[in-house]
């Protein structure tokens, strides 16, 4: 059962989704992503050091999926910022599509991870509605490795489409797309 802190009694089995100190858990959301994205010891290292940054840019936030109090998915973001690096980098592509316009006024989703035993239940979709209602830009943009996957289908199946193709982040081996949709988002609700 889904329960969002101080709403309802609890239940041992709840998945509870609510805010996330990602700076003070930085390393149970990374063991997450890891097993999610298949990462290893030496990514992880970067990605902590990442985080832990992006965590201090104006507006980030971030919220948390826990079951008996253990972490097994996580979403960030933050309002777009055409100085940051993933801007910088996306925006040749966005500009050759005609799109570099979604760099302004978006929340950028920039990282969703659920770990694979929880995967398919709704979590995911629960997790990116919950951070993007509560931001005051009228869009959302994320990166996805550009082949078809559950993670693409959920994306599509909340209103983002693909803004570009094939764009390449230096030292990723597997191209991405860059998805965007309006907000708000379709609610999400779990599966049993």
């Amino acid at each position: 059962m889904l329960r969002f802190p101080g709403h309802g009694p609890s239940r041992p089995d709840d998945i509870v989704i609510g805010p996330l100190d990602l700076a003070a858990h930085v390393d149970a959301a990374l063991a997450v992503q890891a097993v999610a994205f298949g990462l290893g010891p030496d990514e992880v290292a970067v990605r902590r050091q990442i985080v832990l940054r992006h965590m201090t840019f104006p507006g980030a936030r971030a919220f948390g999926a826990t079951v008996k109090g253990r972490l097994i998915g996580f979403v960030y973001g933050m309002p777009n910022d055409r100085t940051h690096w993933w801007s910088t980098v996306v925006e040749p592509y966005l500009r050759a599509q005609g799109h570099d316009d979604w760099l302004d006024g978006s929340f950028v989703i920039t990282e969703l991870h659920v770990h694979p035993r929880h995967q398919g239940h709704g979590i995911g979709r629960v997790l990116i509605t919950t951070i993007t209602d509560g931001a005051d830009e009228p869009r959302s943009i994320l990166s996805a490795i550009d082949v078809e996957s559950p993670a693409r289908r959920l994306y599509r199946s909340l209103g983002y489409r693909d803004l570009a193709r094939q764009v390449h982040f230096p030292s990723a081996v597997k191209p991405y797309a860059v998805m965007g949709a309006p907000l708000p988002l379709p609610r999400g609700q779990l599966r049993g």
